[in-house]
């Protein structure tokens, strides 16, 4: 059946599927607790502001729309770049989105609340609060001190995602083709025990194989995915999660969340990415043996107008991230899979009736179609993760000192 959008961005069926099913999805969504484990809010914030406690037209993420979408735990991405950890600006980065973040909620006392740990959903979600948590994507504000992890703790970080585009102090990517540590650096394995130790989720979305499997084998509480697809509908991208890692996350206790990019779960589009991050990352080192001959540099911007042309923005479906939870489900059971959407974060590129926080409902109308009783869809949208969540917190040393909570 063909898709169309509503001005609303939900989702109606081309051959006009009753009006009562889509009724019991937006009623679920909103009865249900959605939790989701990544959201670029933050970054957008730093390219242009906006007061996201009233509806914005140009962003996936505000209260407005969350409020249509039945959104209940927002975790805001706090990340910084492979440039910004080697300029050493991400520390300063880090601090002023957690700042932009916490502004949000002390402006909107009763649409934001900030959440740091799971025992306060309910409380603090009362009168139709959207609950702001934070999760750092790149360990790079770290930089090489780990007491760093404390302090970001105290400033309410409660996951990491321990590398991004390009290695760091920490850990391999899954982007780069040099892997200079083969699984977790020295400070890596230190940054992971001390997350351990203050109930900090570790994430290995992102993450080369090796640096994943050594987060995985170290972790002593459940580790996540906080926005991976599965490898299988993308052989050879490195950056979804192979069958065998997300098996060992479930082993562990931990939860995949299924993203909505067209890069991840097409795989002519996670091609595309694959070819872009390699193409960029030979560009810069071109650039860089220039510089270092005294000779001027390649325009930054040409890189951009040369690849774009070639590589037409990609399309996909909802059906398209209904098939990854159905993988997920059958791979790791329905306890192991959950959502991360990267909304905001991939410039609009994103599956056709998940194009906003609003839209959540479309999905859940999905999985009612696809035979899901509303326990197991109560766990898809939120309970797995808060689950993960809490076992993390429960797994941390009770001694902890904290600065800041």
């Amino acid at each position: 059946m063909r898709l169309t959008l509503l001005a609303f961005g939900l989702l109606t069926l081309a051959t006009a599927a009753p009006a009562q099913d889509l009724d019991a999805a937006r009623r679920l969504a909103q009865q249900a607790i959605i939790v989701d484990t990544h959201i670029d809010a933050p970054g957008a914030l730093r390219k242009r502001w906006a007061d996201l406690g009233e509806e914005q037209p140009d962003r996936e993420f505000d209260y407005a729309k969350a409020r249509r979408g039945g959104l209940d735990v927002a975790f805001m991405s706090i990340y910084t770049s492979a440039a910004q950890d080697a300029d050493g600006s991400a520390w300063q980065v880090a601090h002023q989105m957690l700042d932009s973040v916490e502004a949000l909620a002390q402006r909107h006392p009763d649409r934001f609340a900030l959440l740091t740990s799971p025992k306060d959903v309910e409380r603090l979600r009362q009168g139709g609060r959207v609950l702001l948590a934070m999760g750092m994507e790149n360990g790079a504000p770290l930089g090489d001190d780990i007491a760093n992890v404390q302090r970001f703790y105290d400033r309410g970080v409660r996951y990491i995602t321990l590398a991004h585009s390009a290695a760091n102090r920490l850990a391999d990517s899954s982007y780069a083709a040099e892997k200079p540590w083969n699984g977790l650096s020295p400070f890596g394995k230190q940054v992971v025990a001390e997350m351990n130790r203050l109930g900090m989720m570790v994430d290995v979305s992102h993450l080369a194989d090796a640096s994943a499997w050594e987060a995985i084998r170290l972790s002593k509480a459940p580790v996540i995915a906080s926005h991976s697809a599965f490898r299988h509908f993308t052989p050879g991208f490195e950056r979804n999660i192979s069958d065998a890692l997300a098996l060992a996350i479930a082993k562990t206790g931990g939860v995949v969340q299924i993203p909505f990019g067209t890069a991840f779960i097409s795989p002519e589009a996670a091609a595309d990415m694959q070819a872009r991050y390699r193409a960029r990352q030979a560009f810069n080192q071109h650039n860089a043996n220039l510089r270092a001959q005294g000779l001027p540099v390649l325009d930054e911007a040409a890189f951009e107008r040369d690849w774009a042309p070639q590589h037409p923005p990609r399309t996909s479906t909802l059906a398209q991230v209904l098939d990854q939870i159905d993988y997920g489900v059958k791979l790791l059971g329905i306890d192991h899979v959950g959502i991360g959407s990267d909304f905001d974060g991939v410039d609009g590129e994103l599956a056709d009736g998940l194009r906003s926080v609003a839209d959540y409902p479309n999905l859940v109308a999905g999985l009612q179609a696809r035979g899901y009783s509303e326990a197991d869809i109560r766990k898809l949208l939120g309970g797995n993760l808060l689950r993960v969540w809490a076992a993390v917190e429960a797994a941390a040393d009770p001694a902890r000192a904290s600065s800041g909570q």
